[in-house]
């Protein structure tokens, strides 16, 4: 292994730093200043850099710069008495792998500089992404069938509807199947209906004719005339207002419809798929969607899986959106730790692949090091979640979620399977929960976090009491039995830790 470098003009900063890591066995050589480094680099290299910003001659920044053009993958750590914001930004946008400044705890440096020594020696295993990256990613079983549907209907022009949870890819499986349909040559139309006004999507979908409202000086073709012999897509269509569900009905009974203020009738030839996160059947039952409509749209359903049925995926995902948002911003892509991958799998991202994605661009711009650990994270996402629920190995059997059958592909495009059997047996083995845990509460008394049983204690109950109200479909009582407490306790416990989804028999 290489030599750590350290770089100051001050000859009591070096000392400390050079005595702190030979305690830890860890070879060091040292500079006064950033000229004299650089005419090292001509013939060695370090497995870290440590140096200041302000020095006579060659400043760090200046240092920094020359490195990273000559050794991008070289970690290194800027320290300075100048704790400024300008020497922060400008130490990250030259590509420090960390900021400290003095006056620094010496065990906080040799910390840090391990980790920058841990990335220096980890193997690259970052994975290139293909020229051109697939339509859709997912190998999870769930989408896997998702996938056999587009191939089934490549060759109709049926109508579509696409159900699923926010942020799960409807507008992107809706582009699949026009790709691969006979349409693919023709244009590909999409239009989400909640963001239109109620008073102008009438004149979106159909257009209108010159003079047929104030403002309109001239004739305007609409998404149904910009899409002929393509594919509209209509997201949100649960959220389109009741009377023009009315005029949708009669496109697509009839292939005609009439801009507004027009006398004569269009025609029509577009494939609609629709998409929608809402349970359009029980809005049929309350009367805010037009049952007719409904039957017209829901001629074959795909029903797109959430993130929770397809935890399996998330690496895959997450991979290609480091990748991704890397090449936006014109730096090197960021890897997850084998750890922070399996506490990406184990949240709840109500989100889902949208809020996964932001969630890359996030760790892209804001985590130090080319290697993302667990600490690394937004805390928001990571104390949301019962702490040793994170090193859990991600779930790999879809859960079952019954949905209506409705159209002759419903029952094989759901996620077939069931909840994975527990074992009654308590995992005390450095895999288990307990060992996890203890792994979790040595880490943050290792940070100096305090008061570490409560806060574990709280995420614990937490855990136990949201799980047992699943059990119980929400009951209270039922769940306390379960737990072998008491009604007054659980209400108490349910009270103070803010859980929701409790309800009284």
């Amino acid at each position: 292994m290489k030599p750590i470098w350290i770089v100051d003009d001050d000859a009591s900063i070096r000392w400390v730093l050079e005595k702190a890591l030979a305690r830890e066995n860890l070879a060091t050589r040292s500079f006064a200043s950033g000229r004299e480094a650089l005419a090292a680099f001509e013939n060695d290299s370090p497995q870290v850099l440590v140096s200041d910003i302000r020095m006579p001659g060659e400043s760090g920044l200046d240092l920094l710069a020359a490195v990273k053009e000559k050794h991008p993958g070289l970690p290194v750590i800027v320290i300075t008495a100048f704790s400024d914001l300008d020497s922060a930004v400008a130490s990250f946008q030259g590509g420090a792998f960390e900021y400290l400044a003095k006056p620094f705890d010496i065990d906080k440096a040799v910390a840090l500089i391990r980790r920058a020594l841990e990335e220096s020696l980890r193997e690259a295993s970052v994975e290139t992404a293909p020229l051109e990256a697939p339509e859709i990613l997912g190998q999870a079983p769930a989408m896997q069938e998702v996938f056999r549907a587009i191939g089934r209907l490549s060759q109709s022009n049926v109508t579509v509807l696409i159900t699923g949870e926010s942020g799960t890819g409807k507008e992107l499986v809706a582009r699949a199947l026009h790709k691969h349909s006979p349409r693919a040559a023709q244009p590909f139309i999409a239009l989400n209906t909640a963001a239109i006004p109620k008073d102008l999507l009438e004149s979106e979908l159909f257009g209108h004719e010159r003079g047929a409202f104030t403002g309109a000086q001239a004739m305007r073709r609409g998404r149904f005339e910009q899409a002929e012999n393509g594919t509209l897509f209509l997201d949100e269509i649960g959220d389109m207002p009741f009377d023009l569900q009315t005029r949708l009905l009669r496109v697509l009974s009839d292939g005609h419809f009439y801009r507004v203020g027009g006398h004569q009738p269009v025609k029509a030839n577009v494939r609609v798929i629709a998409a929608t996160h809402q349970n359009l059947e029980q809005r049929v039952r309350d009367g805010l969607f037009r049952e007719d409509l409904y039957h017209r749209l829901n001629v074959i359903r795909l029903r797109l899986p959430s993130l929770r049925e397809r935890r399996e995926d998330i690496p895959l995902l997450v991979r290609h959106f480091l990748v991704q948002s890397a090449r936006q911003l014109g730096v090197e892509p960021k890897r997850l730790s084998e750890e922070a991958q399996r506490c990406l799998a184990a949240l709840d991202l109500p989100g889902n692949v949208r809020q996964l994605e932001n969630l890359c661009n996030w760790i892209t711009v804001m985590a130090p090091g080319q290697t993302v650990e667990v600490k690394d994270l937004p805390r928001e996402l990571t104390q949301a979640q019962p702490a040793f629920a994170f090193a859990a190995p991600p779930v790999t059997a879809p859960v079952a979620m019954p949905a209506p059958a409705a159209g002759p592909l419903q029952g094989g495009l759901d996620a077939a399977g069931a909840l994975p059997a527990m074992s009654a047996a308590v995992p005390t083995g450095a895999d288990g929960w307990i060992g996890l845990l203890e792994l979790q509460a040595a880490r943050m008394l290792s940070d100096g976090q305090v008061e570490v049983m409560d806060v574990l204690g709280k995420q614990f109950e937490t855990a136990l009491i949201r799980t047992a109200l699943k059990h119980t479909h929400g009951r209270k009582n039922d769940a306390a039995i379960r737990l072998g407490i008491g009604r007054n306790t659980i209400t108490r416990k349910i009270a103070e830790l803010g859980i929701d989804g409790a309800k009284d028999e």
